[in-house]
């Protein structure tokens, strides 16, 4: 009987092939998006699962309010881990202080490469169950050792066996490899560390460190811990939450310093705090994708549905008979599923060919290093039930439809399917094309906030800018470097300073005349040379820049607009800011600059003169009446003279600066691709539909044209409801996309306001669309030869 079912089933497909095209195109194209999406999601929720402690690994963070707003960040004092082991041992198998990132020239004779590394305690090998290749986990317990990644020691070493050789690190520290470690998968938040240092010679380079009259002020370092088996994550972090406060001075306990653990399972997925409260993060992307991959195999499945029952009068004759010679409903149920699973399994294996083939510009345009995994038995079970699932949910309504008919009248010829047989199509074509407008809207709004964001005032100008590492042999020849770049003509003008698009340092204990004695103060506080203004071209709204004439220089602020503001200063230029013993006199206020996110407020800024030994990066500002590649040509060969044995690296200002749009852009891209292939597979149902129905009517139109009909009334005849059934789909999809949107947008401080004009352009694209599809069937129908349509009666 199931050979049976599959015969005639094989055979129907076989019959109608255009129908058959359809589903299975339509089926394959929306199994492919949501195999691709279900892909990215696993991705996504797998993070960081390679680390076998995963659900045991936490990074201390800190809120602080700061006036009634709570601020959340990741950097904490160095001596966070020290206290925690102290106080709280007994609560942690692992506490491990680390740096930041950073880049690391590593030298071993005339090889020179720059890897990404970090500083960590010796027990982090062990922390992130690190697979040592050479080795063990126990490297890190000599201050001058060092930890390659398998990628960085084959870039170093090639075949050659690394253990116990001597690397020189920044060409002024001797460190040994004491261990190999395989490379850590892309979606682990330390895949990019290739180079592993220990946290004891990060100490011994920055000595200052251990000298501060105040080191529970400054934040500069991470802290990483391991509970134990028998921890309690939330009630550890409540154990510690005083952590700071107990150890700070009087003045810096205004901002209410609350320490709390944040899960590794959490990093990725849940990273975004506002005013204290964890509202998620990637979370939010990882379930809008999976309700675009439900709805774009549901709108697969839709034109399965819509064609089949569209049909039912060419099928009615078939079940008649089955059912007069004794089939029974289940049975032609059956045979039916047996149809719309042959459907699905071809379309199945078409659309493992199309991820196959798109899964690399997937990954490009996702940031992804995904790969099928083919010899993963969960893959295929859940391929199995996936094929089941929408083979299911693709065959249901029209199996107990089409075998509802009576036989009788089937077969005496007075079967009608009914003036409401069409009402279920038309509700799952408004459903298709409600999806789809709102999918329109999404890409066009997730567009506008974007370049809402950039199109924002930065405070400087950041066209021709470039970034360079300050290297020591600059820093001791910092001027010379500067007189012969601006003699060459490659340059304008160069400062040396942190990076222009981000803040590396914050600092609080300020005091001022008229200074409320509660607020609370947190300011970024950055280090810049001579020259800085004039590099960046910041915009001066009060006073004057830095001077080289004026010595008082040294102990002076220049503060941003938003500063000036929150210090309630209307005229802030001449008054003196004071941090303990030391005084500070403002000189000028700037533009605000936008260093941080561009979509949220830029926070109150101070700018101070500090020795080049502070700065890790020099800004330039290319001639521009030069060509660029001809500048940078001419920088690298003067570089050269300064700096023989480390690679020239540059980087553009404004690239860095794109670079905090990548989430938004990449969802971007990818909802638009979506939207693509949502309205596509819509369209391709509209479009059988459309075939269908002027099929249906021939006759009717031959009799119309015979009695003088043009080609544009019979056009408005044919496609006035698919008209109908896209403007009522556009009704709905309006409110529920603001609705949406507007949570969506409410995340971002700095935003864009929905405009009735992209709801407009989202409905008339969707008729434009839905015109073309229809329209060239109905063209196709009216401009027929009426007397090939009335011949046959």
């Amino acid at each position: 009987m199931i050979k049976n079912y599959l015969k005639t089933a094989w055979r129907n497909l076989a019959k109608s092939k255009g129908y058959s095209a359809i589903n299975i195109g339509g089926l394959a194209v929306g199994m492919a998006v949501v195999m691709l999406i279900g892909l990215w999601v696993y991705d996504e929720l797998t993070f960081n699962t390679y680390h076998k402690n995963y659900d045991r690994i936490a990074q201390v963070m800190q809120h602080a309010n700061f006036n009634g707003k709570i601020g959340t960040q990741t950097a904490n004092p160095a001596l966070m881990g020290p206290e925690l082991r102290a106080k709280y041992g007994s609560d942690f198998k692992y506490v491990v202080q680390a740096s930041w990132n950073f880049n690391p020239l590593l030298s071993i004779g005339d090889k020179r490469i720059n890897q990404e590394g970090i500083y960590f305690e010796k027990d982090a090998p062990d922390m992130l169950s690190l697979h040592m290749l050479k080795g063990s986990r126990a490297g890190l317990h000599d201050p001058h050792s060092i930890l390659l990644s398998a990628s960085a020691a084959e870039a170093l070493f090639g075949d050659e066996d690394p253990m116990g050789k001597t690397i020189t690190l920044d060409r002024s520290q001797q460190v040994k490899v004491t261990g190999v470690y395989d490379d850590l998968p892309s979606n682990s938040s330390f895949a990019n560390v290739k180079v592993i240092l220990p946290w004891s010679l990060w100490l011994i380079q920055n000595p200052w460190a251990s000298q501060m009259e105040q080191p529970w002020s400054s934040n500069f370092s991470q802290t990483f811990v391991q509970i134990t088996e028998k921890g309690d994550m939330e009630s550890i972090s409540s154990k510690i939450k005083n952590v700071k406060m107990d150890n700070v001075r009087d003045e810096d306990q205004k901002a209410e310093w609350v320490v709390f653990l944040q899960p590794m399972s959490k990093w990725n997925l849940y990273n975004e705090f506002r005013n204290g409260v964890n509202t998620g993060g990637g979370i939010r992307y990882v379930r809008l994708f999976g309700l675009i991959g439900g709805f774009v195999l549901i709108l697969a499945c839709i034109n399965f549905m819509n064609l089949a029952t569209a049909r039912s009068e060419k099928q009615a004759k078939e079940v008649g008979i089955r059912k007069t010679v004794g089939s029974h409903r289940w049975q032609l149920i059956g045979r039916f599923f047996a149809e719309s699973y042959i459907t699905v399994l071809i379309a199945f294996v078409l659309s493992l060919l199309l991820v196959v083939l798109f899964l690399p510009a997937f990954n490009e345009v996702a940031g992804k290093k995904i790969g099928l995994p083919w010899l993963n038995p969960i893959f295929w079970t859940a391929s199995l039930v996936f094929v089941f699932i929408t083979g299911l949910l693709a065959g249901s309504y029209p199996a107990f439809y089409l075998s509802s008919f009576q036989p009788l009248k089937v077969l005496k010829g007075t079967f009608k399917v009914g003036r409401f047989a069409s009402v279920p199509r038309r509700v799952l074509v408004v459903i298709q094309f409600t999806v789809s407008v709102m999918l329109i809207i999404g890409t066009i709004i997730v567009y506008q906030q974007i370049q809402h964001a950039k199109a924002r005032p930065v405070g400087y100008t950041k066209n021709g800018l470039v970034n360079l590492s300050f290297q020591n042999e600059l820093r001791k020849h910092f001027e010379a470097f500067r007189t012969e770049l601006k003699n060459s003509g490659a340059i304008e003008e160069m400062a040396g300073a942190v990076p222009v698009t981000g803040v590396w340092n914050s600092n609080g204990g300020f005091e001022w005349e008229g200074k409320d004695p509660d607020l609370a103060t947190d300011f970024p506080n950055n280090s810049v040379s001579y020259d800085f203004g004039k590099t960046i071209q910041w915009k001066i709204k009060a006073g004057r820049d830095f001077s080289r004439d004026m010595a008082t220089d040294s102990s002076a602020f220049i503060i941003n607009e938003s500063a000036a503001r929150f210090m309630g200063l209307e005229d802030p230029v001449g008054k003196t800011i004071r941090q303990g013993d030391d005084r500070f006199t403002v000189i000028g206020v700037v533009d605000d600059i936008l260093q941080e996110s561009p979509f949220f407020p830029v926070r109150p800024t101070f700018y101070h003169l500090d020795t080049y030994d502070a700065m890790v990066n020099i800004v330039l500002r290319l001639n521009p009446k030069q060509n660029p590649s001809q500048s940078i040509s001419t920088i690298e060969n003067i570089w050269k003279k300064y700096v023989d044995d480390v690679p020239f690296e540059y980087s553009f200002v404004d690239e860095a600066f794109g670079d905090k749009f990548k989430t938004e852009e990449r969802i971007g891209k990818l909802s638009s691709y979506f939207a693509v292939l949502a309205i596509f597979i819509s369209c391709l149902g509209l479009f059988g539909m459309a075939s269908f129905v002027a099929e249906q009517r021939t006759k009717e139109i031959g009799i119309r044209k015979v009695l003088g009909a043009s080609v544009a009334n019979l056009l408005r005849l044919l496609s006035k409801e698919f008209v109908l059934l896209v403007t009522i789909s556009c009704i709905i999809a309006v409110p529920v996309a603001w609705y949406y949107l507007g949570q969506w947008l409410s995340n971002y401080d700095y935003r864009v306001e929905i405009s009735w004009l992209v709801f407009i352009a989202a409905a008339v694209l969707a008729l434009i669309i839905t015109l073309f599809t229809v329209g060239f069937q109905a063209i196709k129908a009216a401009t027929a030869n009426p007397v090939r349509s009335l011949r046959n009666e």
